[in-house]
């Protein structure tokens, strides 16, 4: 089990329940979406609430690719790398984006917790295809 499977999937967790509280109607607003809002409008709350979804799924694929869950799939092992790297490829533009938000809050906070997830992506998914 990779260390990176571990501190990858630990981020990702610690924003489920940033995302909840965003939902919620938490003035959070301004660690994302480039600060624009102290508390999020409705429609930017259920796309918070469906993050939460989205993120969980995320932790699953990375656990699996690192080797510490088994999924039973009818995909190869190989649909399970591209959809590593194009999550890592994601968070990749979102370190981009956080890094070139007007929100200082977003900047510092949000930028390097997405490049250490997209590096935990893409390390992980580099060594579980040497694997498979």
């Amino acid at each position: 089990m990779m260390t990176t499977t571990w501190i990858g999937s630990v981020c990702l967790l610690a924003i489920v329940p940033f995302q909840i509280l965003l939902a919620l109607g938490f003035p959070l607003g301004e660690f994302t979406l480039g600060g624009k809002h102290k508390v999020l409008p409705d429609k930017l709350r259920y796309v918070s609430a469906i993050s939460v979804i989205i993120i969980l799924l995320m932790v699953t694929v990375l656990l699996h690719l690192g080797g510490v869950i088994q999924l039973a799939y009818p995909f190869s092992p190989r649909a399970f790398t591209y959809v590593g790297y194009i999550i890592g490829g994601y968070f990749v533009l979102n370190t981009l984006a956080n890094l070139l938000s007007k929100s200082w809050k977003e900047k510092y906070v949000m930028t390097p917790l997405s490049a250490i997830v997209a590096f935990c992506f893409w390390h992980t998914t580099y060594h579980s295809a040497l694997w498979n």
